[in-house]
């Protein structure tokens, strides 16, 4: 029996799961090695809940890019799994510009055109392609299969993939992307199968964690997203600062005079909830402080959530169900109350005691527009896709 490798590569993380080759693809290993570069951990779990690995290593020591990660990586595989047959590794890249709009096998000529996209998502792309090359050289025998973030999005209707500048900069590929698609599509999958009415209906999803938007979906389509061009707009985000006004771009190399290099940096890495709370770009360190400036990053947070809301339920003409999912949308009870507060006029009430179990359904029974949780896994849905494309 063949294995896929599912790999997400961050900027100084490799996520992965290895998957046994069926009708539907059976997780046996996942985990993820952090810290590359400075003081990495390799932690993995198996199906039945078994820690096989957990191993730290000192600062300066262990893997330091994602080419020594995957040889860590495929020493544990070998080691816990020695008939493993890897036959594809599926991808994880967040930015398929105009072009690439389906999963698909890739090749060189592939990975030179998703280099051109490094402008777009400099924080993501560089380390997307990274694993890739690594794992072309590690698996030379294993086909590279790459599953686009903007996938998803890519049948937005021209209104809500459009910016108002002239038409050239449309034609040159300057168009609303979003982004989180491999989790969008795992919540409507999901959905088609646990509550196939409700799919059927206009939903808003809230994908919310260290990368955060929201996304309409009626009738299992993708109509409108939060994100768009890059992976700064919309809703704030862990380091990044969400919806701007251009205007401060323009203020920050006119008046403070700093270049774009100093520019990205600010808007990638110092704002969100790290900017606002000067502490913490972590939800779980900010609901654990009670500073004047922790609680108006999470206020902010949650006013963006339910603004972007109104305005998704709007695209849609009305609203018949949320669902959270992402890190914090699953797992913070505070920042779904405070997400849904004051919106009965949408139909939308929390049961407290429902929401504070992290209950499946968290709506209140009288509300007549329900709220879910639902547990994403983009990483199955790089492997059904990667599972596809290989027969």
């Amino acid at each position: 029996m063949g294995h896929i490798l599912t790999l997400n590569a961050g900027s100084s993380s490799l996520k992965f799961a290895l998957l046994a080759l069926g009708n539907e693809p059976e997780e046996l290993l996942s985990g993820q090695l952090e810290g590359l570069g400075t003081k990495p951990r390799l932690v993995a779990k198996t199906k039945t809940g078994e820690t096989p690995v957990d191993r730290r290593w000192s600062e300066g020591e262990g893997p330091k890019d994602h080419a020594t990660a995957l040889a860590a990586l495929w020493e544990l595989l070998e080691r816990e799994f020695p008939a493993v047959d890897i036959v594809a590794v599926g991808h994880r890249v967040v930015h398929g510009g105009p072009r690439f709009s389906e999963p698909l096998i890739v090749e060189a000529a592939e990975i030179d055109a998703l280099r051109e996209y490094v402008p777009l998502a400099p924080l993501h792309q560089p380390h997307n392609l990274a694993g890739i090359d690594a794992a072309r050289a590690a698996l030379p025998r294993a086909r590279q299969v790459a599953c686009f973030d903007t996938a998803f999005h890519r049948s937005h209707p021209w209104i809500n993939d459009v910016y108002a500048l002239p038409r050239r900069y449309y034609e040159a590929g300057v168009r609303r992307y979003g982004f989180h698609g491999l989790s969008y599509e795992y919540v409507v999958s999901t959905l088609a199968s646990t509550r196939p009415a409700l799919l059927q209906g206009r939903l808003v999803v809230a994908h919310l964690g260290n990368g955060a938007s929201m996304c309409a979906i009626h009738g299992g389509k993708p109509v409108a997203s939060t994100l768009g061009f890059s992976a700064l707009d919309g809703l704030p985000m862990g380091t990044r600062c969400g919806q701007l006004d251009p205007g401060i771009i323009l203020y920050m190399l006119q008046a403070e005079g700093l270049d774009a290099k100093a520019i990205q940096d600010v808007l990638y890495k110092e704002s969100g909830l790290k900017g606002l709370s000067g502490l913490s770009n972590d939800m779980r360190t900010l609901e654990e402080s009670d500073t004047p400036e922790a609680l108006g990053a999470i206020a902010y947070f949650c006013a963006r959530i339910r603004r972007e809301l109104g305005g998704l339920a709007a695209a849609m003409g009305g609203i018949d169900g949320v669902v959270f999912t992402g890190g914090i949308g699953e797992n913070s009870r505070r920042v779904r109350a405070l997400a849904c507060a004051d919106l009965d006029f949408l139909g939308i009430r929390l049961d407290p005691d429902a929401n504070a179990a992290n209950a499946a359904e968290i709506g209140a029974a009288d509300a007549c527009c329900p709220v879910l949780v639902v547990n994403t896994n983009e990483e199955a849905m790089i492997a059904r896709h990667t599972a596809r494309l290989i027969g």
